[in-house]
Order: C-alpha cells, then sequence, then structure tokens
C-alpha cells in the first residue's frame, strides 16, 4: 500500500526533501508519500509536487474496482478518505495514529481504498490550546484550497460521465475529523461552500466522520433551512454526516473549561436536538464502548479511543461504507441515536 500527506507544517533540520523531522510552525503546504512504513519515520516520506500527487493519487484511484451499480452495491466502491487530525498532537503522534488507521481500515484484501493524512501544525501541549484553535483557523485556507481543487475535479468528471459512463469515478471521497481537526474542517468548508457560490445540488463528500469533535453542538442549528452557517456550508457539501461523541471525554470538558464562550462540545454532548437538524446529519453515543476493559488509559484515553477500539473501528468502517443508518442500529452496530433515526 501506498502512504499520502498533505502538510502545513514547517520543515527545520535537513530540508524539503529528507526532514529529520516536521516543526510546530506553519508553514508552505507541501506534498509527501511513502511506499513503506513505519511511516512515523520522516526519513520514509518523500516531497513531491502537488501535480505528482495529483496524478499519483487519481491513477491509485483509478485503479480500484468499478462498481457496476446495476448488480452490486455502492457500499462496495472504494474511498479516497482524508484523516484530519486533532488538537494536541505532535507529528510522530499524529503519524502514529494515522499509521494506525491505515492499518485497520485501509490495508490488506478488506482495503477501503486510499487514505490521505491532512498534518497541520499542532503545538502538542495542553497550554498550547487556544494559539492551537488560532493555527486552525490559519491553516483552513490551505485546506480550502485542496478541497476546491478536488470539487473541481469532481465536478468535472460529472461533466465527462455524463457524455461517457465509462468516466464515472470509482472512488468515493471521505472524511475523518478527529477533535480539534473538525474545526480546521468546518472552517475550510465555509470556504469552499462560498468560493463554489453556495452549491445545493453536489456534495464534495460522500460520508463525513466528525470523531469526538471540538466544536460546538449546535453547529448544525439551521436545519433544512440555508442560513449561510458553518453548519450549512458542512451539511451542503457532504451527503452524510456522522458525529461520534461520548461523555466520558475528559479531553473535552477541558477545552470547554478552557474555552469559557460558546455552546457545548459536540464531541461529549452530541447534537443540541433543541434546534432543528438537517436530514443528512446524525449523531451516535459511542460511551458504551469505552471502559476500563476496552480502553487501557480509562479513562484519560477515551479521546483518542475511537481509532483503537474493535467495536468503534467496526463502527467507523460501516460508517465509511455507508451503510444505512437504520441498518446499524438494527444489526447493533450503533446503538439508537437521540433523534429518530431515518434512512440516509
Amino acid at each position: 500500500m501506498s502512504y499520502w500527506m498533505i502538510s502545513d507544517r514547517s520543515l527545520p533540520a535537513k530540508g524539503p526533501k529528507t526532514p529529520a523531522n516536521f516543526g510546530d510552525d506553519r508553514g508552505d503546504l507541501t506534498f509527501w508519500t511513502a511506499d513503506t512504513g513505519p511511516v512515523t519515520e520522516p526519513s520514509k516520506w518523500a516531497n513531491v509536487t502537488r501535480a505528482v500527487f495529483q496524478k499519483r493519487l487519481i491513477a491509485a484511484a483509478g485503479n480500484f474496482p468499478n462498481i457496476d451499480p446495476t448488480t452490486q452495491s455502492s457500499e462496495d466502491q472504494r474511498h479516497v478518505a482524508f484523516f484530519v487530525h486533532g488538537y494536541n498532537d505532535k507529528w510522530p503522534d499524529e503519524a502514529a495514529r494515522y499509521q494506525g488507521i491505515c492499518d485497520a481500515l485501509f490495508s490488506g484484501p478488506t482495503s477501503l481504498g486510499e487514505c490521505v493524512m491532512y498534518d497541520w501544525p499542532s503545538l502538542g501541549n495542553v497550554l498550547g490550546y487556544l494559539p492551537d484553535r488560532e493555527h486552525a483557523r490559519d491553516c483552513a485556507n490551505d485546506l480550502a484550497d485542496v478541497l476546491s481543487a478536488l470539487y473541481e475535479y469532481m465536478r468535472t468528471q460529472q461533466i465527462a460521465t455524463t457524455e461517457d459512463p465509462s468516466n464515472a469515478c470509482r472512488a468515493k471521497i471521505s472524511i475523518i475529523a478527529h477533535s480539534m481537526g473538525n474545526y480546521l474542517l468546518q472552517k475550510a468548508m465555509a470556504v469552499v461552500w462560498t468560493r463554489k457560490n453556495q452549491p445545493l445540488l453536489m456534495s464534495l463528500i460522500n460520508q463525513l466522520l466528525m470523531v469526538a469533535a471540538d466544536v460546538d453542538n449546535d453547529l448544525f442549528k439551521s436545519g433544512e433551512t440555508v442560513q449561510q452557517s458553518d453548519g450549512d456550508a458542512v451539511a451542503n457539501l457532504t451527503y452524510r454526516v456522522t458525529a461520534l461523541y461520548s461523555g466520558k471525554d475528559p479531553v473535552l470538558g477541558v477545552s470547554a473549561g478552557l474555552k469559557h464562550f460558546g455552546k457545548r462540545r459536540l464531541g461529549r454532548s452530541g447534537i443540541d436536538h433543541d434546534f432543528p437538524v438537517p436530514d443528512n446529519v446524525w449523531d451516535i453515543d459511542c460511551s458504551r464502548f469505552f471502559n476500563s476493559q476496552t480502553v487501557e488509559n480509562y479513562p484519560l484515553d477515551v479521546h483518542s479511543a475511537y481509532f483503537t477500539v474493535p467495536d468503534t473501528i467496526k463502527l467507523i468502517r460501516e460508517l465509511l461504507r455507508g451503510v444505512d443508518r437504520t441498518v446499524l442500529v438494527d444489526q447493533g452496530v450503533a446503538p439508537t441515536p437521540l433523534a429518530k433515526a431515518q434512512s440516509v
């Protein structure tokens, strides 16, 4: 398998081709590939141009099996997925989490496709919470550039497919965002939606998983109306949005305490159902998956346990595949959500 990284970090030490490490400051947007792991070793990564990165990723997706919609389920279609890490992650920690996600979901005979790490300069310490929030906001335009280019490519492919069905994309686009990475993504998608004249009829993302999201839990309070909010951008650019949360998450409790403004955290309290929620948005309380038997450093590691506990890994896989939410609940893969489950 191949590994992919788009990085917003500075490159101290050995230079842009073979960095000794990736820094904690924002730098120019750079593109990287690795043929082998472990990806926690900077020497495994090779710097390439944006054009080469795009060409190689398109070629990799072009090798995915072609799904015949008349005989095969769309759930079996492969993904190009993006992983956006969260707050308090230095580069080695982020790379290790990315490696774990690739090993669990994007390798071997059951691989879901290819996974790209979007790397932004989190400071990697608790006292850096507010500076990290500013870093996330600053990096939003860079991620928006990436997503805007992806949007244009997909729109071109849709037009080509209407002329010749053989041009149909073989990959779905999905995003797994963790913790404060959701704040970065929220701001980036708002920029993309504005740049593209706030489209309502074309999805950029098939499945968005907001894992332990460090954002306000009334993000989607516009419901089915359009008020040009960040939540409107996320909901309208995505086919299905799933927020995974747990009240057992102490990290987001600290987050709320440091902020002293805004609403409760989406990743700790779930969606605020006092407001209407768009039909394609739902939440899952994952608390039942986390206890001292499943989380090694319970409860401190609950914030990241979504990526290590087998039941949540299984849930993430089925969500990415696009299995209907009512089916996931009926099969016991997902608990019954607070809001009435509908078919999406």
